[in-house]
Order: structure tokens, then C-alpha cells, then sequence
């Protein structure tokens, strides 16, 4: 993946490609750990690595099902001990957790919500949800936002991600990017190695 979003020339395909970018620093921001060093949490937070993928996947499956469900609200199936389980279970390394099965979750999660990106209408409106944190003033906004939204959430949950990987290993986001995609060194940039990180 390039370190930039590609040019587009619709819509779709502008927020498409900043929607990958952002998937894709997950991505690299887990490359290279073993199961161990992603459950980590080197700084005051319970965060790591794995569990901001696991929690990008979880926020991406829940506004895709907001946007797919549109104009009508989303229906979760699941009781409140089931969500509050999940929500935990989405911030704690499990020891039955591996990094490939992680990726794997958070790549379908991340395939669907572009598959959505290119055939949803996105002027649909979208019903604001019932939570503490949403506008209460605010009866519904758009699919466009609630992609807008996305690419920011997944951002801000990415640079969590830089900054804990880096307490880890002092593994960086260019360094990482560059290993797992096999390019070579140049005078600026040096592709991550090891050393004696796991």
C-alpha cells in the first residue's frame, strides 16, 4: 500500500482509497509481532497493538451496519450482556487471540465496509444512535458521514496503534510499512528489522 491515498476522480473512489489507507496502517502497525508483543500494553493505558485491530474491526462492522440498514436504524440481535461481553472481549488481549486470526477478522470486516463504499447511495440518511456520546439535536446524518467518520475514527485509532508499536520494538509506521512490502533502503528510510524485538 502506498503511504498516500491514490488520486480519484468519484466519490466512492476518494473514500475508498483514504478508507484503505487507514485499514492498511493497522496493518502495518501489527507486522511483524508475534502473538505475544501484539497483546503488549507498554504504556498507562490497557491498550495494544492487537486489541486497537480488534476493536478497528468491531467499529467498522458497526457503522457499516448503520449505513447498510439505512434509512432505517440497524437491529442488534444481541442482549446487553452479550455487547457488554463483546465490547470487553474487543479491549483484552485473549489468550486464545493470535495476530493472524485478528488480521484475518479485521480484513473481512475492512473488505465488506469497502464493498459498502461503492454501492451504497451516499446521501442516505443515516439515524443517529441512541448513546450518550451522539447529538441528541440530530435526527439522522448521511452515509457520506458516517464514511467521513470512519476515516477519522480508524486515524485516530491508528496513530494509538504507531505510538504503542513503537513503546513495543520502536518499530515506526514508514520503517514497517517499507519491511512488509519489501522495499529497499534509501538514504531516508530504512526498512524495520527485528532486532530484538518479536
Amino acid at each position: 500500500m502506498p503511504f498516500h491515498a491514490p488520486p480519484a476522480t468519484s466519490e466512492s473512489e476518494i473514500l475508498a482509497g483514504f478508507l484503505t489507507q487507514q485499514q492498511d496502517a493497522f496493518r502495518a502497525g501489527i507486522f511483524g509481532l508475534s502473538d505475544e508483543a501484539a497483546g503488549r500494553s507498554p504504556l498507562p493505558s490497557a491498550l495494544s497493538v492487537g486489541t486497537l485491530v480488534k476493536h478497528a474491526a468491531a467499529v467498522q462492522r458497526s457503522w457499516l451496519a448503520s449505513a447498510v440498514a439505512a434509512p432505517e436504524a440497524p437491529v442488534d440481535a444481541r442482549s446487553q450482556e452479550q455487547r457488554t461481553a463483546g465490547r470487553e472481549d474487543e479491549f483484552t488481549w485473549l489468550p486464545t487471540d493470535t495476530v493472524a486470526a485478528v488480521l484475518a477478522d479485521f480484513d473481512e470486516a475492512s473488505a465488506a465496509v469497502l464493498a459498502a463504499v461503492r454501492t451504497l447511495d451516499v446521501s442516505t440518511p443515516v439515524p443517529v444512535p441512541s448513546a450518550p456520546w451522539f447529538p441528541q439535536d440530530v435526527a439522522a446524518w448521511s452515509v457520506r458521514w458516517v464514511w467521513l467518520h470512519l476515516i477519522e475514527e480508524l486515524a485516530r485509532h491508528a496513530g494509538h496503534a504507531d505510538l504503542i508499536r513503537e513503546a513495543v520494538d520502536g518499530g515506526q509506521m514508514y520503517e514497517l510499512v517499507a519491511a512488509r512490502d519489501g522495499l529497499s533502503a534509501t538514504p531516508w528510510l530504512t526498512p524495520w528489522h527485528p532486532g530484538t524485538a518479536e
